[in-house]
């Protein structure tokens, strides 16, 4: 029995013996590292580009490693130091994006005890946007041809509810002096908002009111009168779909479709043996009302379905037009993307009509940046701002690219774009009024550089505290403001009409104002 005591043994005991006698007993598999007394990285240098970027690093050191000397556009994130194996894996080093034109360069210093390496970052600025050398063709010449112009907002556009009154919001009707003024005052074109709503009849014809038809070519005929590019449009029938051009889900497109050809059929009628000094526009700012920021718009599914709604009635007012024959033929016609903004009519699938002429114009809008343009609560915008810094909107920069994307999306490829309506709200006085003449003239100069014509957007509208664009009163063609109206105007006549070669857009910028 005794014999067999040995399988009774705890197993430490029976290798103790084993080794004692000189047995073959197993060494430890996985010898204890050696600290090392350096810091080693994976990598001890990066260039990066100028959009935001991740790096990934691995540290060894013999305690856990510290960072220091991040500046403010480098984040790092630390990994798990594992003492065993002295090991850090997985350090995230994120770059962020550039925003300035020139290179710029940071040291990262680990250190674990008195040890320590560093990694040198170095990372390209952006590109310049380069202003293009203009190419000889109908683009440009169609945006020399429209010029800066001037909306008469609130007119002809003006409804309550739904139903048409011309003196709505203004309380003043238009006449021939408004029109001369306009162009005494240096304009060479003007856009006329028109909404039709309840003066369209019921189906299947849709029948114009006669009396709102006759109105409309009166006043189009006072802008011809006094040698104007005029632009008409339809306006507030589709004003947050809630009228009868709707987007929304449930409207019914085929009728929808339908009342387009129908009343764009009598419209292009009415004026088809004008010259080529008249353009139809098709829609202003057509969305669902949320302004590409609904819960439908910003499923991939119903972004797609609105932009493909409206690609089709761009089609169909193109096609009821051609329809119409004499002129109408061979008129040019202006076609919005969603919302009219330009980012939108870029990014969301938007599609030039098919156009047997050849003649169709991109319409958009600019607003930007909305609290500076639109609500006035930010009284600075440029380089030399102090306030929304982080927003990159309120930059030259951020314009300048928006214009050479359409430049070379359409303009370089011989389809005319033009600013439909831009804007910037009148300031009381002082340093905000400068920074609102500084947008207008940089972004007339803009135009100009990038072959867009463009017409600024006047509501008539002086005090009060709503959207303050009014520049010209509607009924008599005075200045709201005998002071500051000319000097909003000459601004927009600056950037647009000088063919001064010495004046450049970054001679504008180089003379921005300083809060």
């Amino acid at each position: 029995m005794m014999r067999y005591l040995w399988k009774l043994l705890p197993a430490f005991v029976l290798t103790a013996a084993l080794a004692s006698c000189g047995g073959n007993a197993d060494p430890d598999p996985t010898p204890t590292p050696v600290a090392p007394t350096t810091v080693s990285l994976s990598s001890v240098s990066a260039n990066v580009a100028q959009p935001e970027e991740e790096i990934t690093l691995d540290i060894t050191a013999p305690s856990r490693p510290e960072v220091s000397g991040a500046p403010d556009w480098v984040t790092v994130k630390l990994g798990i130091y594992d003492a065993k194996t002295f090991k850090m894996t997985g350090v995230k080093i994120t770059v962020a994006a550039n925003p300035t034109y020139e290179t710029r360069t940071a040291t990262l210093t680990f250190k674990a005890g008195t040890a320590s390496a560093t990694f040198a970052l170095s990372q390209a600025g952006k590109e310049p946007v380069v202003v293009p050398t203009l190419p000889d063709n109908d683009a440009v010449a169609m945006a020399r041809k429209i010029g800066l112009g001037w909306n008469m907002g609130n007119e002809l556009e003006a409804h309550n509810n739904g139903f048409v009154d011309e003196t709505a919001w203004t309380g003043v009707l238009a006449t021939q002096a408004t029109f001369d003024a306009v162009k005494a005052a240096g304009f060479t074109s003007v856009r006329i908002p028109i909404s039709w709503l309840d003066k369209i009849g019921d189906a299947p014809d849709y029948t114009l009111s006669s009396d709102r038809l006759e109105r409309v070519a009166e006043v189009v005929g006072y802008a011809k009168n006094a040698g104007l590019v005029t632009i008409i449009n339809t306006h507030h029938d589709g004003a947050d779909s809630q009228y009868w051009l709707s987007v929304l889900q449930g409207a019914d497109n085929n009728t929808i479709t339908e009342k387009i050809k129908k009343v764009w059929m009598q419209i292009a009628e009415r004026f088809k043996d004008e010259g080529d000094w008249l353009i139809f526009e098709s829609f202003n700012e057509i969305q669902d009302g949320g302004w590409g920021w609904s819960s439908e718009y910003q499923t991939a599914a119903g972004k797609k379905r609105q932009n493909d709604i409206l690609n089709g009635w761009n089609q169909t007012f193109v096609d009821a037009v051609r329809t119409t024959g004499g002129n109408n033929a061979n008129r040019w016609l202006g076609v919005p993307g969603y919302a009219a903004d330009p980012v939108r009519t870029l990014d969301d699938g938007f599609v030039v009509p098919e156009d047997p002429a050849g003649k169709i114009m991109v319409a958009v809008h600019n607003y930007t940046p909305y609290d500076f343009c639109q609500t006035a609560k930010a009284s600075e915008w440029g380089h030399t701002r102090k306030t929304n810094l982080t927003d990159e909107s309120y930059n030259e920069d951020y314009l300048r690219a928006v214009f050479n994307r359409l430049y070379q999306k359409w303009v370089s490829k011989n389809i005319p774009v033009y600013w439909g309506e831009f804007g910037c709200v009148n300031r009381s006085a002082g340093k905000a009024r400068q920074f609102q003449l500084y947008y207008l003239e940089y972004v007339s100069k803009l135009s100009r550089c990038f072959g867009m014509g463009g017409l600024i957007w006047d509501n008539g509208a002086k005090s009060g505290n709503g959207e303050l664009y009014g520049i010209i009163h509607h009924g008599t063609g005075e200045y709201l403001d005998a002071s500051y109206g000319p000097m909003i105007v000459n601004a927009c006549k600056k950037g647009f009409q000088s063919e001064d070669a010495s004046y450049t857009l970054d001679t504008i910028y180089d003379a921005a104002p300083t809060p």
